[in-house]
Formats: structure tokens, C-alpha cells, sequence
């Protein structure tokens, strides 16, 4: 579909905002064929990135063997705490793409409800998934099935199937 390239190239654009040093997504809501929200993952309005609060991290945080003398200032911290993705989350201060698309179409006061939303990733996780759901978004086009947090896989299933959610990958990706 035409219409899917369109909108997944929004995304990626969207993406490029991210100051996040572990994941670059973008996210947009969609209703009749127009875009009514954005959201890319990042720190709150205000809150410094990642790469301006090493300084206050390092004075808590034991820097294992392999990253001393390299500069740190392009790494996620949460990887320097010794986190893989989709752990340590509560030392992140970064809000998901998918969930900063639906914040801001609320602070604007923009309806979200009957609305699809495309990500240049694979599915949510699961605490998104429940809030795209509870928002009424209709349908998610995603880049692939694989959920942010595979160790969620059988709640975001469980999920998925009983929310009446549309999911649909995105069939033009190289």
C-alpha cells in the first residue's frame, strides 16, 4: 500500500528526533488518512538526554572494566549498568514513541479514539499496548510480531487476542 510506505517514512523522519542512545523509533496517529499526533522516545520536556546526565549518573554507577577510558557519551547508560535492551528501564527516563504519540495528541486535545497508529518497530510493550488499547486506538501497523520485551510475549499474546486490537505488519519493508 501506498499509503503505508507514506506513513512508515513519517515515522522514520519522526525517528530522527530521538536523543535516546539505545533506540531511535517514531510513532504516529492516524485517522482519515491524516496524521493527528507524533511521538518519538525521549526524555520529558525539560529533562536533560542521556548523554547531558552522566556526569550525575557516574557518581552512582560502578563503570564495569570494558567501558573505562572510552567516552561515554554516546552509550545508554542502562548498558553501562549492565542492562541489555529492554532491562533496567526504571533508570531510563525516556518515554516510548508509542506512548509519546497518544500524550501529545492529549495535551493538544486532539480525539485519539477510532485512530490507527504506525511504529517504525516491532510490537509495544506490553504497558504501551495496554494504553494504545485503552485510548481506542483501532489498529497498530508495526515493522514486525516480535514484542519490545520478549520475555512479556505471553501477556502481550493474551492481550492482543481479547482486546479486539488490529495489528498488521507493514508488507513493504526491504
Amino acid at each position: 500500500m501506498k499509503w503505508d510506505k507514506y506513513y512508515f517514512d513519517i515515522c522514520r523522519t519522526i525517528a530522527t528526533k530521538s536523543n535516546c542512545l539505545s533506540r531511535h523509533i517514531g510513532a504516529i496517529l492516524i485517522r482519515d488518512k491524516s496524521v493527528i499526533a507524533t511521538g518519538y522516545n525521549g526524555p520529558p520536556r525539560g529533562v536533560c538526554k542521556c548523554n547531558d546526565r552522566w556526569m550525575l549518573d557516574l557518581k552512582n554507577v560502578k563503570v564495569p572494566d570494558e567501558y573505562r577510558g572510552r567516552p561515554l557519551d554516546r552509550i545508554c547508560p542502562r548498558y553501562v549498568m549492565g542492562f541489555r535492551s529492554g532491562e533496567g528501564l526504571e533508570f531510563c527516563p525516556s518515554g516510548h514513541a508509542e506512548r509519546n504519540a497518544l500524550i501529545n495528541a492529549g495535551r493538544e486535545g486532539v480525539c485519539i479514539k477510532g485512530s490507527k497508529m504506525y511504529m517504525d518497530c516491532g510490537l509495544p510493550c506490553v504497558p504501551c499496548l495496554i494504553e494504545i488499547i485503552n485510548a481506542g486506538v483501532e489498529e497498530i501497523v508495526c515493522t514486525s510480531t516480535i514484542i519490545y520485551g520478549e520475555k512479556n510475549k505471553p501477556l502481550s499474546d493474551l492481550i492482543l487476542e481479547q482486546s479486539g486490537l488490529k495489528v498488521r505488519v507493514y508488507d513493504h519493508i526491504n
